[in-house]
């Protein structure tokens, strides 16, 4: 019986360790309003959908839907405002 062997070197030369790095987590804190935003909309809706939505439950996902967008305006208009300067922050 033959042995198999690997014939080729590891594919990822350094482990993987599970955390981010730091530019990953830059990342995530930019963009932490829209998430949040996101997460509000969602509880919003989540409330609504066992029963017909009255009018302060109306409201709610409205003022939840308009974070959502006024945080990603926030964001796109944070994005080129770095592209046109550079980049640098």
């Amino acid at each position: 019986m033959k042995t198999i062997a690997a014939l080729q070197a590891v594919v990822t030369a350094t482990p993987f360790d599970g955390e981010p790095t730091d530019a990953e987590l830059d990342a995530i804190d930019t963009e932490m309003p829209l998430i949040l935003a996101d997460v509000a909309l969602l509880d919003a809706q989540i409330m609504t959908i066992d029963r017909t939505p009255n009018e302060l439950d109306e409201q709610r996902i409205r003022r939840a839907r308009r974070r959502v967008l006024a945080a990603r305006r926030d964001l796109a208009n944070r994005a080129a405002t770095l592209a046109l300067s550079g980049g640098a922050a």
